[in-house]
């Protein structure tokens, strides 16, 4: 079965909701005050089953330029439209209006619906038809069929159903394979059921049982039944009207222009890059930052237009643009929209969103625009490409790439192996998955190699940095888990090496100054003299007139060359001594079997000040082990 969304549209009182119901026996004229009145007030539903194996769910959609909020929700997720024209009175405004509508939403097939022809001759007929051949003359509806109906004698719902089974064929059923999306045209309740909220399953599939969201409020509830067309079902299609029952919320909690989608999966927005068509008939050119009001699916919010290229934007002409949303509300690339009027109401443009989670823009920028043409005319793999690369070095999480393209996760990962193939873009960290742009992983090698470099520069004693501080020099805007990928790719390409926790440069080797060598044979000097016990740090910058600092670095340089022994921190030795030490301990150790901390004291002839930190070394050194308060010699 194929399930299609067919749309009515037109001015009131052409016989809209009288064709349905001709069509299908469903009045959808449901509240008391459109039987009172005699006009559709808000959305009806009905549905229309064809032999070809083809189902309709139609939205009625209201006439009267009052209602034209509900029209605007009502096709949005319209895949055909019927565009009904009364024969005895021709186009009228809202016959225009609800077309330009439809062609700012992006509808791209239906046909013409000439009603009430039994009020009309046949030379009359003839003379409309021609009118509005002539009138759709350039729009989408150029080519379409135009069938001659009435729904009082039935003349020409025959043809009319043929004529929807024949376009119905040339339209591509909504995606199945993406996450559901459902927005809310109507809550209610049911008694011993709850909350009930109806809608066009704009793609994906939804199931009983599904753990689902309600945004922009972020409400979590439950699936707890399903019905398409009248019918109790298991499971919700793309392109099916639907009415659903949800568990966990109350009626009240839950608002028109609300959508139901999948828990934890897309997030609102309050801004939104679009391309913005402005209407050939809109009465005066559109100034940059006025405010209209935004339609989409079931959506009305008030939208700052940011122009990005211009200060105005003249009738008939499109523009990539900026708007903010004064609610949000959760909006996918490719989705169309609808620009209004408050005072008086009246359609002024529309286009498709772009970008539903942009940084702002800068106003006359070539890269913006450029990068906006390229999102909208690139495929799949180019936009996933595009979207990673903007993110310049904060990188772009799977989750973000599912939020701003609607994207499922097979097409995405479809995209990612052919990008990840090409080298265009890097998966950085593995869970939660993060990917950076190609130019932006060689600006952070670059970054992070002249930190390296720029470090060592000013630091031309040491050999390298230490690994926590050169990961803390990673741009504030980049994640820190991007730092080992980073590394990674250094060493891989021979520009750094890693040993223990230092970074250096291969063949890299700290030394010491002209002056600063003549300090270091002192300092070497001091600690032979000193023998088993030698100066302290602060004795020997007393005795060098040099800073804690420079000591240090000097000490760590003989360390290095084997010219001294690191004890602890800041417990130097020179090499003899501790030579000596460990011959002592060792042949100690060998005749008694173990030694306290007393016993080492009065071997060596050391204070606590040296002795506590000597038999850590050894330990450190893997000479001895400690077993409670003693030492014994290490087995092998």
């Amino acid at each position: 079965m194929k399930h299609l969304i067919l749309g009515t549209a037109g001015h009131i009182d052409h016989g809209k909701t009288s064709l349905v119901k001709a069509l299908t026996g469903i009045d959808t004229d449901r509240l008391k005050e459109e039987k009172a009145r005699g006009i559709t007030i808000e959305l009806g539903f009905a549905h229309l089953e064809l032999p070809e194996g083809i189902q309709f769910g139609i939205v009625d959609v209201p006439g009267h330029e009052k209602f034209v909020r509900a029209m605007v929700a009502g096709v949005g997720g319209m895949d055909l439209v019927m565009l009904v024209i009364a024969a005895d009175e021709g186009i009228m405004p809202q016959t225009r209006e609800h077309l330009e509508i439809c062609q700012l939403l992006g509808v791209k097939k239906g046909l013409v619906a000439l009603t009430k022809t039994d009020m009309v001759d046949s030379e009359w007929l003839g003379l409309v038809t021609e009118e509005v051949r002539e009138y759709l003359s350039g729009s989408f509806l150029e080519d379409a069929p135009i069938v001659p109906v009435s729904s009082r004698t039935g003349a020409g719902l025959d043809e009319l159903k043929g004529e929807l089974a024949r376009l119905a064929l040339e339209v591509e059923e909504k995606r199945h394979d993406g996450p559901f999306r459902l927005p809310v045209d109507r809550v209610f309740t049911v008694t011993g059921f709850g909350t009930v909220v109806t809608g066009t399953l704009l793609s994906g599939e939804i199931q009983v049982g599904d753990e689902v969201e309600l945004l922009p409020a972020s409400r979590e509830c439950r699936v707890r039944g399903i019905q398409a067309h009248g019918a109790k079902t298991d499971r919700g299609l793309a392109g099916q009207r639907l009415a659903v029952n949800l568990q966990g919320v109350d009626h009240d909690q839950v608002l028109r222009g609300d959508v139901v989608v999948p828990k934890n999966l897309y997030r609102p927005t309050r801004v939104v890059d679009v391309r913005l068509n402005y209407l050939s008939s809109a009465p005066r050119e559109l100034k940059h930052r006025a405010t209209l009001r935004l339609h989409s699916a079931t959506y009305e919010v008030p939208a700052q237009v940011i122009l990005l290229d211009r200060d105005t934007l003249k009738p008939g002409d499109t523009a990539c643009a900026q708007l903010r949303l004064a609610n949000p509300v959760l909006l996918l690339p490719g989705d169309p929209f609808v620009l209004r009027t408050y005072s008086p109401q009246a359609t002024l443009g529309g286009g498709s969103i772009l970008d539903p989670d942009p940084p702002r823009r800068r106003r006359r920028s070539e890269e913006a625009i450029a990068l906006l043409e390229a999102i909208e005319a690139g495929n799949e793999a180019d936009k996933v490409r595009m979207m990673v690369a903007a993110s310049l070095l904060s990188g772009l999480p799977l989750n973000e790439i599912i939020n701003r393209t609607g994207m499922s996760v097979k097409r995405i990962d479809a995209a990612l192996a052919i990008l990840l193939t090409s080298g265009d873009v890097l998966q950085v960290v593995r869970e939660p998955r993060i990917f950076l742009g190609k130019a932006a992983f060689e600006g952070l090698k670059a970054k992070l190699m002249e930190e390296l470099q720029t470090y060592l520069r000013d630091n031309p004693m040491k050999d390298g940095i230490n690994k926590e501080e050169l990961k803390s020099r990673i741009p504030r805007r980049s994640d820190p888990r991007f730092f080992g990928p980073i590394l990674a790719a250094l060493e891989k390409e021979g520009k750094a090496v890693s040993e223990r926790d230092i970074i250096r440069l291969p063949g890299r080797k700290g030394e010491a100054s002209i002056d600063q060598a003549g300090i270091q044979e002192k300092i070497a000097a001091a600690l032979q003299k000193g023998a088993m016990e030698p100066p302290t740090i602060k004795e020997l910058c007393n005795d060098c007139k040099c800073s804690e600092k420079q000591v240090l670095e000097l000490l760590n340089l003989l360390v290095r060359d084997h010219k001294a022994v690191k004890i602890k921190g800041d417990v130097f030795y020179a090499p003899d001594p501790i030579v000596t030490i460990r011959e002592k301990l060792t042949a100690y150790l060998k005749e008694k079997g173990e030694i306290a901390p007393p016993e080492f004291r009065e071997l060596t002839g050391l204070s606590r000040k040296f002795m506590i930190p000597l038999l850590e070394y050894f330990d450190q050194e893997k000479l001895t082990i400690r077993v409670g308060d003693k030492r014994v010699l290490r087995k092998g």
